[in-house]
């Protein structure tokens, strides 16, 4: 099969395509023809070995959408979508024409997405699900704020919360765009690089502050994110955009109740993703949850131009497509 593969950590020119052997399965997985895959920042960041724990040689490549080929009857000729933090790192991933994963892990698409918009889901979805249902337990008309609003993850948390009926802030540096935030009914937009975001929160909320904040930038704004929230507020962090370490009062911490919770996808299997997913799907199906825009499409043979897209921090997503 035709797979995309790197053999030593480095630049992107490290990511070759190679003919490759058909992966092998055992009877508890499943082979799946890849039909779509996306490329997500991590994906890059894994071949610059950033990423720990990867091993080597490695086909990358987290989220997925395809069909069943192989495996337990039951399954086969399914229509499948998934992500995982251990294909792409510590086992095969998407990037190629074939990929295996667990029986457990195998999820029916939501027959309204196409192979190429579910591809596109998994990663940005499973780690807003993470935040904002299983750790956040965000319930409806509460206030949820979003930091890096108009990146992937961003994005998938404003859909998701919209679909749970929380009332929404975005946050991010530059004028709001309509087309950044089309279809969603925001409270309020905060441009960082104009307003103080504590004061244009306080002035959006009528002085209460955010019931839930989703950190997607950290470092220097992890502070004032803080600062934002309501008494017993809620505030996911997911990385750290320069410094790692930060400070923060912890008076005011502890007389308003608040609670710190930190999120990685990337400790999730296939089979924990699976599950995230799965609960997802019936708001795919009905229409409150929607697909990201796909920004640039390609084959294998682009590789370097669509990863190049996305390593240079371009919105939207990439994606390869399959025959």
């Amino acid at each position: 099969m035709r797979a995309l593969r790197f053999h030593e950590f480095g630049d992107l020119h490290n990511l070759r395509l190679e003919d490759v052997p058909e992966p092998e399965f055992g009877s508890d997985e499943v082979k799946i023809g890849v039909l779509a895959a996306s490329i997500n920042p991590s994906d890059v960041r894994n071949i610059a070995g950033k990423m720990e724990g990867t091993t080597l040689p490695r086909i990358p490549g987290r989220d997925f959408a395809g069909v069943a080929v192989d495996g337990p009857a039951h399954l086969r000729d399914t229509e499948v979508w998934g992500t995982g933090g251990d294909i792409g790192f510590t086992r095969d991933g998407s990037h190629a024409e074939f990929l295996v994963i667990p029986a457990e892990a195998v999820v029916p698409k939501p027959y309204n997405l196409t192979f190429e918009e579910a591809a596109c889901a998994g990663v940005n979805y499973v780690t807003a699900y993470e935040g904002v249902v299983e750790r956040a337990n965000l319930q409806a008309e509460e206030t949820l704020l979003v930091t890096g609003a108009r990146g992937g993850v961003g994005h998938a948390v404003l859909l998701l919360g919209q679909a749970l009926r929380a009332k929404l802030i975005a946050v991010d540096r530059g004028p709001v765009d309509t087309r950044d935030y089309q279809g969603l009914n925001l409270l309020g937009h905060v441009d960082t690089s104009r307003d103080s975001l504590t004061a244009a929160v306080r002035e959006l909320t009528d002085g209460k502050g955010v019931d839930v904040a989703y950190d997607c930038v950290g470092g220097n704004w992890f502070e004032p994110v803080l600062s934002t929230l309501a008494q017993r507020g809620r505030q996911i962090v997911i990385t750290s955009v320069g410094p790692r370490r930060i400070g923060f009062d912890l008076r005011d911490f502890y007389h308003h109740r608040l609670t710190l919770l930190g999120v990685d996808s990337r400790a999730l299997t296939t089979s924990d993703c699976a599950r995230r997913l799965n609960a997802m799907a019936p708001l795919f199906l009905d229409g409150r949850l929607q697909p990201l825009a796909i920004a640039r499409r390609g084959r294998l043979v682009d590789a370097g131009q669509l990863y190049s897209y996305v390593e240079e921090g371009n919105g939207g997503k990439a994606a390869f497509v399959f025959d």
